[in-house]
């Protein structure tokens, strides 16, 4: 009796001492904000919830988009044993501790659900080891996850599991959950004596980037470290919100589909002519923390890919961006490469060259023994003339324009066309001058 009444203190003193952001975390689908578009009334995961019929799930979304609070939600609702592991603490051992124990379950023909949050950093060989008793049925998996499952979950659990997508939450969601906050006694900081402005809250609320555990951190900074007024009370103005988010936090990561998103974006802007675009791309990539040599190298590529001989001083900016990256580092190379964004942004663009190289290379994939032409082999010595290596190769120099017409191609491709110079800026006084010399 003495020991259950010692842990109860325990138990409630580190609830009090808990994060804010931990102690307002939901309990029930009715608390629960956001999502509806999966948890609206009559939709999937609602009904399975409530029904407490739960199959097993992938629920995948950005950072404090609510994917613990729900499987937390599924705990107190569910008659099921309910087992939680952390993909970063855990291995296979612990995977096949919980399987023995739900094994055990089944002789009182009890069902185990298992949460494992994090499930993404699973390696294969543990993954596969979850299989065999989900297949079975004998844990019914649910698992949560900020990256795209598709590319980072072994496609046989994707399979026999049902997929929710979590979105970021509204910054009106945030709002309330400032509020409600705000009001709660019990959890939150209704006993607290604070004033928000209106300027605070719709700035803490666009900057979480839909993110509740950021924006509930910073309000509890917040409360911390703001002096009370003569009056005792805590007066959060946007001075005070502005300090505690530090900078909007982005949902970018290295690894994950943001980062490919961001810099598909920054292509695509540059290649569509719209340098507003572009330049917001760039900046959301340098304020995310990506690496500006990444950066610079895509516009090497890009200059040649999408510009190529339109504009020939493209590649030569790109080039020179990429050494003034390496030289000169952030916060100032974020100049060069904002200069060289917006520069071929509003550059006239032609994939000509691109799609030359990809068609002769398809062509020496595909074509055996094109060989090629004697005429224009190297002759090393006296006998290869014999056999008529070299003999009949005409100099250009020799002739008026420096040009003369001969084969060049191997005798299976002398007629193709792999470069076909666009009507763009450069290029067309580059088609005229080569249909010149075909007059000739």
């Amino acid at each position: 009796m003495q020991s259950s009444i010692f842990k109860d203190k325990i138990n409630n003193q580190i609830k009090k001492n808990a994060p804010l952001a931990d102690r307002m975390r939901p309990t029930t689908l009715e608390e629960f904000v956001g999502q509806e578009h999966i948890l609206g009334e009559n939709k999937l995961l609602n009904r399975m919830i409530k029904a407490d019929k739960i199959s097993s799930i992938i629920l995948y979304g950005p950072a404090g988009c609510g994917k613990t609070t729900l499987a937390k939600i599924i705990a107190n609702q569910t008659s099921s044993y309910f087992y939680s592991l952390n993909a970063v603490t855990c291995g296979v051992k612990d995977i096949r501790d919980v399987i023995s124990r739900a094994k055990d379950n089944l002789i009182d023909e009890k069902r185990s659900i298992l949460f494992i949050d994090e499930i993404h950093r699973f390696n294969k060989s543990q993954q596969d080891a979850l299989l065999p008793s989900v297949e079975s049925g004998v844990i019914t998996l649910i698992g949560a996850t900020t990256e795209n499952p598709f590319f980072e979950i072994n496609s046989p659990l994707i399979s026999r599991s049902t997929l929710f997508n979590l979105k970021a939450i509204s910054s009106n969601d945030i709002k309330n959950i400032i509020k409600n906050t705000l009001k709660d006694k019990e959890k939150g900081l209704g006993g607290e004596k604070i004033n928000i402005t209106d300027e605070a809250l719709s700035y803490m609320s666009n900057c979480s980037n839909g993110d509740a555990r950021s924006v509930l951190n910073a309000l509890e900074l917040a409360y911390l470290t703001t002096p009370k007024n003569k009056d005792g009370m805590i007066d959060i103005t946007l001075e005070v919100a502005s300090e505690c988010m530090q900078k909007r936090k982005l949902n970018y990561d290295k690894k994950d589909n943001e980062h490919y998103d961001t810099i598909s974006a920054f292509i695509k802007s540059m290649r569509g002519s719209d340098p507003n675009a572009a330049v917001y791309y760039l900046a959301k990539m340098i304020y995310s923390g990506e690496d500006p040599k990444f950066i610079a190298r895509r516009m090497v590529i890009f200059a040649s890919e999408d510009i190529g001989n339109a504009n020939i001083n493209a590649l030569n900016l790109a080039v020179s961006t990429f050494k003034a990256v390496e030289v000169i580092g952030l916060p100032e190379c974020r100049i060069n490469l904002s200069q060289c964004a917006i520069y071929l942004a509003c550059s006239p663009k032609s994939n000509a060259s691109y799609l030359a190289i990809d068609a002769a290379l398809s062509d020496v994939e595909k074509l055996e023994n094109a060989k090629v032409p004697y005429h224009i082999r190297n002759a090393t010595y006296e006998g290869e003339k014999k056999l008529g290596i070299g003999v009949g190769y005409k100099y250009p120099h020799d002739y008026p324009y420096h040009y003369v017409k001969q084969q060049y191609l191997p005798d299976k491709l002398k007629d193709k066309v792999y470069y076909n110079p666009t009507e763009i800026a450069s290029e067309k006084k580059i088609k005229e001058h080569l249909e010149n010399l075909k007059k000739l």
